[in-house]
């Protein structure tokens, strides 16, 4: 306490009873948050004791991570602490967001070895907003469903379900697929491919087929091929064609392996490995099941 009695405190009193420096307390005497009651007639800033109240308030304030400006905002009476926090709560989430996903990319890149080039490449896709991730993938499933009302219910709730992000905390394997799906979603190619399978899918479905014909479909298949796989039963086998029949019917054999061709080859299963590992779910793209079947198909047409 300053002489004369007048209750009043220095900055280096201050300094010495809270703690903190002398020019952490100027600072933010400057900055406007911790305004000096008067000067000494030396020309020194006085502080009263609300001072030290206000101070411990801004201390608490700034160690957790406030600004200025929302600390000046609190202390003017312009915000409530609790309004202010709220504020500060959603920033430190979205900070933690970008953080794990820096950490997830850097764990792939050493995980991978991955050259600079594609290390940048990775970082951008990785960091893209959700916004920017989520309309990369609606535009995909926008032009491959625009304009085929026909498409089985059921598919068409799948496709739009495929409109998957980056989990909060994603894993290095996550990010992998995330890089890898929003490369190929955005590839001509591919968008071309899928949009081909959509078509026959749209094509093949009479007006009276309920929601769902087309995975009952795929079920019965899996089941059917997988049962003669399981019994040892080959393609080329003669065996093989009664499976095909309980299977397909008396569909043309070419006009399916052309539909299956586009439904199911590496390429989509690999489309769908990658939603799965993204979404966490268990893999099930059935890729023997339907290289199986097409070898069955072939076999019969070069007979």
């Amino acid at each position: 306490m300053i002489e004369g009695g007048t209750g009043l405190f220095t900055i280096g009193e201050l300094a010495r009873a809270t703690g903190l420096t002398v020019r952490t307390i100027r600072f933010w005497s400057d900055e406007g948050v911790l305004t000096p009651v008067t000067r000494s007639a030396g020309g020194y800033r006085l502080y009263d004791a609300e001072s030290f109240a206000r101070l411990e308030l801004i201390r608490t304030l700034r160690e957790l991570g406030l600004g200025l400006g929302h600390v000046r905002e609190v202390l003017s009476g312009e915000r409530t602490v609790a309004e202010v926090a709220e504020t500060h709560v959603a920033a430190l989430d979205a900070q933690i967001r970008s953080l794990k996903v820096t950490r997830a990319v850097l764990s792939t890149v050493a995980r991978r070895g991955a050259s600079a080039k594609e290390t940048t490449l990775m970082n951008r896709l990785a960091r893209l907003s959700a916004a920017e991730r989520r309309r990369i993938l609606e535009e995909f499933v926008e032009e491959t469903l625009h304009g085929l009302d026909t498409v089985d219910p059921e598919i068409r709730e799948r496709m739009l379900a495929t409109v998957a992000d980056l989990p909060e905390d994603p894993t290095p394997e996550q990010v992998d697929a995330w890089v890898e799906l929003a490369e190929m979603v955005q590839d001509p190619r591919f968008r071309a491919q899928m949009r081909r399978a959509t078509e026959f899918n749209a094509a093949d479905r009479t007006p009276e087929a309920p929601a769902g014909a087309s995975m009952w479909f795929v079920k019965r298949l899996v089941e059917e091929v997988g049962d003669a796989r399981r019994r040892g039963v080959v393609p080329q086998d003669p065996e093989a064609d009664e499976v095909l029949r309980k299977v397909l019917g008396d569909a043309e054999p070419a006009a399916v392996l052309a539909r299956l061709d586009a439904a199911f080859n590496d390429r989509v299963a690999r489309y769908r490995e990658l939603l799965c590992v993204l979404k966490g779910q268990p893999l099930a793209v059935h890729a023997e099941e339907f290289a199986w079947l097409s070898a069955a198909l072939t076999a019969r047409l070069d007979r």
